[in-house]
């Protein structure tokens, strides 16, 4: 790998000494397991960093450690006290592997979390409409669903010890004069970057300051939880989907004792933000109480700390009327930039897509001049927005047409469209990504 420019970057972090305690401007995190809580220590001068990602989720995460594998050094800051691992489980096909692979955290990975063979749709009432073998529509699917907590754990614990730091607010940014960006942060300690990611989720600061607007609501909201069974989940390793009108459900088993559980239901509003497990629970029951007793058997093993209730938002990222996906050295990633609604389990694969693209593009900027950064950023934004703005598209049609609420189309879905017009091995054509070795 050639050595980063000198004149592209003021310090090289896997060179500079570490900082000690009286002159660093933060504390740096400490490695898995278990996670403790770094503070960062405002000092009265400010500090200067390369590369400084905003926000310790997927996304970023996933983005430092690209970075890493190329021999690039980034600073994560996280505003919550440790790694967010609320949340229950995500789906990764095999776009996804593909980049956990090349990052180097796939077998890990792999090793804690079933590989689904197929999914099966039913109706309501328990009537079985339709099944498919994955391997049968795609030879080189992979299908896993993963526990987000071990996702966000396995990419940090491949991180330098000192890259993330928590209680790390972005209060602010600006540009400065000479190029750089100011980063204030909420308890007054102050840093300049020559680049900034934005990872900081569907309520980013960062896209906010780039001018993006607000995620849309799509006019559904979900449940999800993830059942335990200490003695061993009972269920085939296939996703089950079961469909209703203007309602649909699904379970899959994750580990041999874990099974992740959604419900999906149209709603006007997000209506308030509810916490209470108790009253959460009894309003995902109550929703699907007539449906197969395997669906509510699976809430009721659900630990109240796993279960929650989401309005489902995207963003459609319109051609000269959106802003861009970088804005000088500053670039969002992930739900920062394209949020979208998870009815085709590419979320989480797209933000990891984005940062091995990301990655590679600032690598090749950095390490040949002239190549200049803003073109990188620039180029990253080229080869991505085709995929996700279609992406998200996609995946909100689909979700509006399986929240269809008239009897009619409903009956016609179940016993038309579903049973002998489907075919899944099209629908997976968008978890086709070539992911070279970085």
């Amino acid at each position: 790998m050639a050595a980063i420019s000198s004149n592209l970057l003021y310090l090289n972090t896997h060179r500079s000494p570490p900082f000690s305690q009286n002159q660093s401007w933060f504390q740096s995190s400490t490695r898995i397991k278990p996670i403790t809580v770094a503070n960062i220590k405002a000092q009265a001068s400010s500090r200067k960093e390369d590369i400084v990602i905003v926000g310790a989720g997927i996304a970023g995460l996933s983005t430092a450690l690209a970075l890493h594998r190329l021999g690039i050094g980034s600073k994560v800051l996280e505003q919550a006290v440790s790694l967010r691992t609320g949340g229950t489980s995500l789906t990764l096909f095999k776009n996804g592997w593909r980049v956990l692979d090349t990052i180097g955290v796939g077998n890990d990975l792999r090793r804690q979390f079933l590989e689904i063979q197929g999914m099966v749709i039913k109706s309501e009432d328990g009537r079985e409409l339709r099944s498919f073998r994955f391997k049968d529509e795609d030879e080189s699917q992979e299908v896993r669903a993963v526990e987000r907590r071990i996702l966000l754990e396995t990419l940090l614990n491949q991180l330098p010890p000192d890259t993330v730091h928590f209680s790390s607010k972005l209060a602010n940014i600006e540009r400065s004069e000479n190029g750089e960006f100011l980063l204030e942060l909420a308890d007054g300690a102050r840093l300049y970057a020559k680049i900034v990611i934005g990872c900081d989720g569907i309520r980013s600061p960062i896209a906010k300051w780039m001018g993006f607007s607000e995620s849309r609501y799509s006019g559904h909201c979900a449940f999800r939880g993830l059942a335990s069974y200490l003695e061993g989940q009972p269920f085939e390793p296939k996703v089950n989907y079961i469909y209703g009108r203007g309602l649909r459900a699904g379970y899959v088993p994750v580990s041999p004792t874990k099974v992740y559980w959604f419900i999906c239901f149209n709603c006007s509003s997000p209506g308030p933000k509810i916490t209470d497990a108790i009253v959460l629970k009894k309003q995902a029951k109550e929703l699907v109480s007539n449906w197969p007793s395997d669906l509510l058997n699976i809430i009721d093993r659900s630990p109240d700390e796993t279960i929650s209730r989401t309005p489902l938002v995207d963003r459609w990222l319109w051609p000269a009327i959106t802003p861009a996906a970088s804005n000088g050295g500053v670039v969002v990633v992930g739900d920062a930039w394209h949020p979208m609604t998870p009815n085709l389990g590419q979320g989480a694969c797209c933000a990891l897509e984005d940062a091995v693209v990301l990655a590679r593009k600032l690598a090749n900027a950095i390490n040949s001049e002239p190549a200049s950064i803003e073109t990188a950023l620039s180029s990253y934004e080229a080869e991505r927005w085709p995929r996700v703005f279609a992406l998200t598209i996609r995946a909100n049609v689909v979700g509006s047409a399986l929240q269809w609420e008239n009897q009619l189309v409903c009956s016609v879905r179940n016993n038309v469209v579903i049973p002998k017009l489907v075919r899944l091995g099209p629908l997976l054509e968008h978890t086709n990504f070539e992911c070279e070795p970085l």
